[in-house]
Order: C-alpha cells, then structure tokens, then sequence
C-alpha cells in the first residue's frame, strides 16, 4: 500500500446517494481516513438501487452503493435519537473534514451546522454539497442529479430536433461535481496547514453544471441565439455515430477540417468524393449531411467500430468506438491503465470497481478496501478510532444509538 497524497487527514462522511460518497471515494483513494456514516433507520436510497450482484437486491447487494463507498469505514448512527447527535460530534472532533449533501438545514435541525462544528473543533473544514446552493429561493428545493440535468440545460440539448427531449443518462451533475469539491476541499487543506484555519464551502451542483454548457449560455447572452436539440449534428460536418459490423456496433466520427474530409475519403476509399462540389467545403457538406452520412455508412457497415476507429485515427479523423458495458469492461487503454479495481465483497464476493479518473504521479490513488456492508465497522470505529469502552459501546448499542 502506498503513501497517498491525503495520509493522515480524516473526513467525518455524512453524505448519501451519490454526489457526496463519489467526493469522499476520491479523498479515500488519495490516503485520507474516511468514516462513512449512515443510518439503518432511514436506508441509503443508493443501497436499494440497482444493479444488483446476481440480480438479487439487498441492502449490501448494489453495484451503485458497492462502487461509489470503498475505500471507507462504514458505521450507523442515528441522528434522531437523543444521544445520537453527541456521538457525531466526537466523530466531527476526531475528523479535519466533514462533508454532507443533504437539502440545506438537515445538518442545522440536529445541530451539526458548521457554526455548530467549529465550536467543537476550530479550524474544522466543511463541504456542504447541494442541488442549489445553501441560499437564494431555491435552495430549499428537493432533488437529485436527474432532475439537475433539466435544470442545468442538458435535457433541453439533447435529443432530436423534431422531438422530445431525451436527456442525458442518469445523474450526470452528480459525476460532474465531486472533482470541483475534491479541489476546493485540497484548497483549504491547503490554507489549513498555512494559517491554521478551517472553512465552510458550499457547493451548488447545479452551478458547477453550467460550466459545462458555458458556449451556450454566452452564445444566447452576446448573440441571443438559443441552442435547441440538434441530434448528433453539429456546426461541422460529418459529424455522427454510423453503423458498423454486428448487433448495435456503432463508430462515432467527427470531422472538423477539410484536411480530415480529404483524409476520411481516401479511408473510405471515395478520394473523388474530397474535391466534389456537393462536400468539398464545410458548407456545401451541411448542406448535403444525410446525403454525407449515407456514404459513410455505407463503407462503415462493413467493418467492426474497432477496426473503423483505428483506420480514421490513424489517418487523423476524430473516431471513437460506441462502447457498451462489455466494451468498457474490456478496453484494452483502461486495463493498461489499471482503471478497474478488484475486491471481495463480505456479501456479494469479488466485485469490480470504477478507478480514480485523475492520477498524482508520485502519490497514485490507491482503492484500499470494498465498500462496507451496513453498519460492518461499528465495533472498530467506535471502540479503537473514538475510543469507547466496550461498556459503553454495548449500552448506546441496546439504546438505539447504532440504529
């Protein structure tokens, strides 16, 4: 096990579903001691959400929950029981950072808000992670990342023109998120450890969002054009995901110059194509794109997307397999980067884990255990990382504490 980047610091982890288990994972995996806290009263919606190993659902059985909370310690603590809230607060004195993601106030209502915690510990640091921030008129609003994505925009881009919008897949504000946090919570480390002081950080999920469709909102403010749903179309042409050998095989091809036109048709084998005035330039090839997109599936059809995507990069046209999970999980880049992580799960046995999408050269992350059954580390982490005795752990235990 190597030394990460984050050794030594400790992360008091209340966060839920999925934004804020994918900050504390990254803080995990760069060394920090993270104690994930949960309660069984109240079930981490992730744990019931599928898919689930073997296809028999669970509690210790997602594939979601299993994913996004190795690395960490996990307990149950009830936070509506009376002593509840006082157990959490030796968890906060103990810890250097304290993440949550609940709707604004949660934290305040059981007296864990950060003017609250920085009474107990004064240079604490604290991440509240939100749909909308912890002010302004909506940031009382309820939801996830699934509603976000319409929020944001997403949905209003994607899909066709002449029909509803699709959206995108899932929660994508969620993954989007934790990597601002994880740099604005290395920021006040960072301060920390030069002044000596803590900080409160609110991240608003659906601000960071917008910076992904930064092009658009100042399109619409300089030139008030508002985007609409374009398909796979965009202001270059071809640019698609064409047909290729097999069932649902797909190569996704981008064509952004006349220099990569003239090297798609001699790919293809149509080098006549590159001076005909139908698709010698940009414009005429917007103007004859179904026409464009027909040829180049009609040479793509033939070969698989492996073998599409190696010939036009190779030629120096943009192209891209459309993976499916069994391409993903097979790709020779990832696996050559050793992207996938491999533990045995106490419930589900050996389960495979996404990596850490950014690398630290002379700290490399480091997944360091599966994700915690329910309440799996109550004995260690109240005993030997608090330091109950075991009198006491055994009394709160009959009282309800570890509900």
């Amino acid at each position: 096990m190597t030394k990460g980047a984050l050794d030594g610091v400790k992360v008091a982890d209340f966060s839920w579903a999925a934004a804020g288990p994918i900050i504390t994972k990254y803080l995990a995996a760069h060394g920090a001691t993270v104690i994930h806290i949960e309660s069984g009263t109240r079930v981490d919606m992730l744990r019931m959400a599928p898919p689930f190993k073997d296809n028999k659902p669970g509690i210790n059985r997602s594939g979601y929950a299993a994913n996004y909370q190795c690395g960490k310690y996990g307990i149950t603590l009830n936070l509506n029981h009376p002593r509840g809230v006082e157990i959490a607060k030796r968890i906060v004195a103990w810890s250097d950072v304290v993440v949550e993601n609940f709707t604004p106030g949660t934290m305040a209502k059981w007296g864990l808000a950060y003017n609250d915690l920085k009474k107990l510990k004064s240079d604490i640091i604290m991440l509240s992670s939100s749909n909308q921030g912890q002010t302004g008129p909506r940031a009382n609003f309820a939801g996830f990342g699934t509603q976000l994505v319409s929020l944001a925009g997403f949905t209003h881009l994607t899909g066709w023109p002449d029909r509803a919008p699709v959206g995108v897949f899932g929660a994508y504000t969620d993954c989007i998120s934790p990597l601002f946090a994880c740099v604005a919570l290395i920021a006040a480390l960072t301060r920390r450890h030069r002044i000596g002081k803590g900080m409160y950080m609110d991240i608003s999920q659906n601000e960071v969002a917008l910076h992904f469709l930064a092009p658009y909102i100042m399109d619409y403010a300089v030139n008030g054009r508002d985007w609409n749903r374009a398909g796979n179309q965009c202001t270059f042409a071809p640019h698609g995901a064409y047909r290729c050998r097999g069932s649902e095989r797909w190569c996704a091809i981008a064509v952004f110059t006349d220099d990569e036109w003239h090297n798609l048709c001699k790919v293809i084998g149509r080098t006549e194509l590159a001076n005909d005035p139908d698709f010698a330039t940009l414009t005429a090839r917007k103007q004859n794109e179904d026409k464009v997109d027909k040829l180049i599936e009609q040479w793509t059809i033939n070969f698989t997307p492996e073998e599409v995507m190696g010939w036009m990069q190779a030629a120096g046209v943009p192209a891209g397999v459309v993976e499916s999970p069994e391409d993903m999980r097979n790709d020779p880049q990832l696996e050559q980067q050793h992207y996938y992580w491999f533990f045995d799960h106490p419930e589900m046995g050996r389960c495979c884990h996404d990596g850490i999408p950014f690398k630290l050269s002379k700290t490399p992350a480091e997944l360091r255990m599966p994700a915690a059954c329910l309440g799996e580390h109550n004995e260690y982490v109240y005993t030997k990382i608090l330091g109950m005795s075991d009198g006491e752990f055994v009394e709160l235990l009959k009282e309800g504490v570890f509900e």
